[in-house]
């Protein structure tokens, strides 16, 4: 019995500890490696844990997906499924992926047509507002 219950405990650590690492920002984005995008959204997925955008380019090159922080955190600012729209152009600026290619860590994403947009501050996002 003791063995059994050691066995579901360390599984239940184990298991515990998995999200947390696959999550971590620092272990899947280069924050020393920040690259800027100016492109329109093809696709916007407002998702647990991490909402995300695919953006084309405007110079006509590959796609490339952008992460944001997690969906909780964009709820408790205000931001919402409707905020961002596939067709809408996009600057965004964010930290290379390490292991992967065309992919971000969105540190700001700014809307030019509006002003509308997202900043990640010291671990605290904030929304920009119209102009």
């Amino acid at each position: 019995m003791r063995r059994w219950m050691a066995g579901v405990a360390v599984t239940l650590i184990v298991a515990g500890a998995a999200p947390q690492g696959h999550h971590s920002v620092a272990g899947q984005f280069d924050e020393t490696r920040e690259s800027i995008i100016d492109g329109v959204i093809t696709e916007f997925r407002f998702i647990n844990p991490h909402p995300f955008v695919v953006v084309l380019p405007v110079n006509g090159e590959q796609s490339w997906r952008f992460d944001f922080d997690n969906l909780s955190e964009f709820a408790a600012i205000g931001f919402t499924a409707g905020d961002l729209q596939v067709g809408d152009r996009v600057v965004v600026l964010g930290w290379l992926a390490r292991r992967e290619a065309n992919r971000l860590y969105v540190m700001r994403l700014e809307r030019p047509a509006d002003g509308f947009g997202f900043e990640q501050i010291a671990n605290h996002p904030q929304l920009f507002e119209p102009r």
